[in-house]
């Protein structure tokens, strides 16, 4: 498997187990900013609070985005609200589609055979 092979990235297909994962580790990233820069459990955000939070919300951004196209969506589908449970529960699209070819392998060599055939 290769997950997290370019999390930044907000071009391609992840699974997901992926995006579970990505999701766990944003909140425990968040838990630990927090704990590092707010007083009493909550953010005081402060300049360091955002700094902190730029990249790792762009993490959070990207495979969210990988996670719509591996749907068969654009990355603006997870600014709808409680489509991230969407997202972590709804399987992917088969075969390869605009963004990139099927992330399990499913159906990709046949989808592209397929083509193939119809076009010569």
């Amino acid at each position: 498997m290769n997950l997290f092979r370019a999390p930044f990235s907000i071009k391609g297909r992840i699974r997901r187990t992926e995006f579970g994962i990505s999701y766990i580790i944003y909140v425990v990233i968040y838990v630990l900013i927090v704990a590092l820069t707010g007083t009493d459990g909550s953010p005081d955000y402060s300049p360091v609070f955002f700094i902190l939070m730029v990249p790792v919300a762009w993490f959070l951004w990207a495979q969210g985005a990988k996670r719509c196209h591996d749907r068969g969506n654009s990355g603006w589908y997870q600014i709808i609200p409680f489509y991230v449970l969407w997202m972590l529960f709804a399987d992917s699209e088969s075969g390869p589609n605009y963004y990139a070819p099927n992330p399990k392998g499913i159906g990709n060599r046949d989808e592209i055979n397929d083509i193939g055939r119809r076009m010569g």
